[in-house]
């Protein structure tokens, strides 16, 4: 068994290289015991914030904690994200998430490594149009 501290993790700026605006990540599972490849981490985004475009190996679990989030795929519409909700994007579809126009996000963010370590192919920024969309209902 291993118990993880928070006063051990740092939370980091996230890569502006794959992110646009303010986004903090805390990784609760950077490293799991072999044979898990599960990644586990708390991303928190401000007012703007969001994801590049990506994909993943294998899917991907967002869990949503706080504030107001979206989420797209692509060619389909932007949905939006609430608190409790959980979102599973299928691996190697393209998608963004991130903060709602004029709020806080935060969720937790779980990827499994494929056999190479990889959890994610990083893509071009999501465009200021794009993340402007008014959510689809439903």
């Amino acid at each position: 068994m291993r118990i993880d501290r928070p006063s051990a993790r740092k939370t980091k700026a996230a890569p502006a290289d794959k992110f646009v605006g303010g986004v903090w990540q805390d990784e609760l599972v950077p490293e799991p015991a072999a044979p898990s490849r599960l990644r586990v981490n708390k991303v928190s985004f401000m007012p703007g914030g969001r994801t590049n475009w990506h994909t993943h190996p294998i899917a991907q679990v967002l869990h949503v904690l706080s504030g107001v989030g979206r989420l797209q795929e692509t060619g389909k519409p932007v949905r939006e994200l609430l608190p409790g909700d959980t979102a599973v994007i299928a691996g190697g579809v393209k998608h963004w998430h991130g903060s709602a126009p004029g709020h806080s996000f935060v969720h937790l963010a779980m990827t499994e490594a494929d056999a190479k370590g990889e959890t994610a192919t990083w893509l071009e920024p999501v465009s200021d149009t794009d993340y402007g969309k008014a959510p689809s209902a439903g």
